[in-house]
């Protein structure tokens, strides 16, 4: 035991005895002589004993302020535990839980001390147990166990985890246990089921949408139809006239024939009737008809795929003849006769999409244009076509004020509109845009020399690869 340093200054302060003489020494116990201790040594003592005590004073400040830093460090920890939303867990080598987080305790109805202590898989459901173990051995076999579905026991029945099991390991990469994460699916897939109905819902009112645009279209462009459909249809009623008349002559020539009427009777009566004149025209008449006929079946086919839902055939076709009769229809139906003009192209403009969609949304873009320009000045819509690198390509171009800066870059947003109320829907763009999009094309303005707008819509030309790929995705 190290001696008390105020003893020995107490015992140098206390009375000394009368020093012996140098000849007779005092006698010390064992027989041996006793040496006095000198006072440097008893200072070098003192030193070491406040260096000691010094230490001792710091080394305990030291401690203090780990120990501060570690309660901080667990009040960090306890914090960021308790903040989580996924479950957590986390289990020693053998198994067995030795920390729960708020959210799997809140989630599990279980308590701390429950849940502390027990086989982690006794926390699972019982198909889940085997799976979560062959988890574990994985990890501490030194592997990566996959994220998999597990559902843990709770009082209202199995509730799903995300969930995924990582290894715990010192810095010498020893197995200290395993780290469960879960994250709890059953809302998730809650609202994935209702986000899933909703986007039916959406693509639904989307495609009802468009079909009645579709249908808004048709019906602003009966007259322009009914006037289409009333050339061949007369044609067809006049040929029918002549071929009754034909026929009628033929009967009563043929009928003299069986009567047995002279030769000279007959030829009178053939040239009665002029029945030679007749038989030239007969043909001609039938020609007639069934051109007239053929121009009306023509018309219905493409009133049928401009009125089809949007699951029309990917097809190659002639963009200049699809544009020529689209334009027409429109400027019919309003009746406003020289308002469109298809300049010709330098060859074949063939173009690979749905034919009926494009029709449409060259009648759209025509009847924009029209629109924009108003009654006066009667300047016409010009329409000019084209190929280029590999793209058939279509520009609708008017007189009108044109679109300033500011609205061009919403003129094909849904219901923009600057027509007066009553006057437009706001969609014919926004339609025109999408089906173009879907067609693997695009479509955009600029502004025209001189004053005006363009429109151009560009498709992918000749062949079906890039339409097709583009209606598959459509389909997807």
């Amino acid at each position: 035991m190290t001696p008390d340093p105020r003893q020995d200054i107490a015992a140098e302060e206390a009375p000394q005895p009368a020093p012996q003489p140098a000849s007779a020494p005092a006698p010390h116990p064992g027989g041996a002589p006793a040496e006095a201790v000198p006072e440097q040594a008893w200072a070098e003592v003192l030193a070491s004993i406040d260096r000691t005590y010094s230490e001792l004073i710091d080394h305990q400040n030291q401690l203090e302020a780990r120990n501060a830093e570690l309660e901080g460090l667990r009040a960090f920890l306890d914090g960021v535990l308790g903040s989580m939303t996924d479950a957590l867990l986390v289990c020693d080598p053998s198994g067995a839980v030795i920390e729960a987080n708020r959210a799997f305790l809140d989630l599990a109805g279980q308590t701390r001390e429950a849940v502390l202590g027990a086989p982690v898989e006794t926390l699972f459901a019982e198909a889940d147990r085997a799976p979560l173990r062959a988890a574990l051995d994985m990890v501490r076999g030194g592997g990566e166990a996959p994220h998999a579905e597990r559902s843990i026991e709770t009082p209202q029945g199995p509730a799903p985890l995300e969930l995924g099991v990582a290894a715990r390991r010192d810095r010498r990469r020893r197995f200290l246990g395993a780290v469960l994460i879960g994250r709890p699916v059953g809302e998730l897939r809650r609202a994935y089921d209702e986000m899933e109905r909703s986007h039916a819902a959406l693509k639904t009112a989307q495609s009802q949408l468009v079909h009645s645009e579709k249908l808004a279209s048709l019906g602003r462009l009966v007259a322009g139809v009914a006037h289409e459909l009333n050339n061949p249809i007369s044609f067809v009623y006049g040929n029918a006239h002549a071929l009754e008349r034909y026929a009628g002559k033929l009967e009563t020539y043929f009928d003299q024939v069986e009567a047995g009427a002279s030769r000279a009777d007959l030829v009178a009566l053939r040239a009665e009737l002029k029945l030679d004149r007749a038989m030239l025209r007969l043909r001609d008449a039938v020609s007639g008809a069934l051109e007239g006929a053929e121009r009306v079946r023509d018309i219905v086919e493409s009133l049928r795929r401009l009125s089809s839902e949007g699951t029309g055939e990917v097809e190659d076709f002639d963009l200049a003849a699809c544009a020529e009769t689209a334009a027409q229809w429109v400027v019919k139906g309003r009746g406003s006769h020289g308002r469109a003009q298809v300049a010709a192209p330098d060859g074949p403009v063939i173009a690979c999409g749905r034919q009926g969609h494009v029709q449409q949304v060259v009648m759209n873009l025509v009847q924009n244009a029209i629109d924009a320009m108003g009654p006066e000045p009667a300047a016409p819509v010009a329409l000019s076509l084209g190929m280029e690198s590999g793209r058939a390509w279509l520009e609708v171009a008017d007189r009108g004020p044109g679109v300033p800066e500011e609205m061009a870059l919403k003129v094909f947003d849904p219901f923009f509109t600057t027509k007066p109320v009553g006057e437009g829907t706001g969609l014919g763009l926004s339609i025109s845009y999408k089906i173009v999009e879907e067609h693997g094309g695009a479509l955009s303005l600029r502004a025209r020399e001189g004053g005006g707008a363009v429109f151009r819509m560009e498709l992918p030309a000749g062949g079906r690869g890039a339409a097709a790929a583009a209606a598959e995705g459509e389909s997807a």
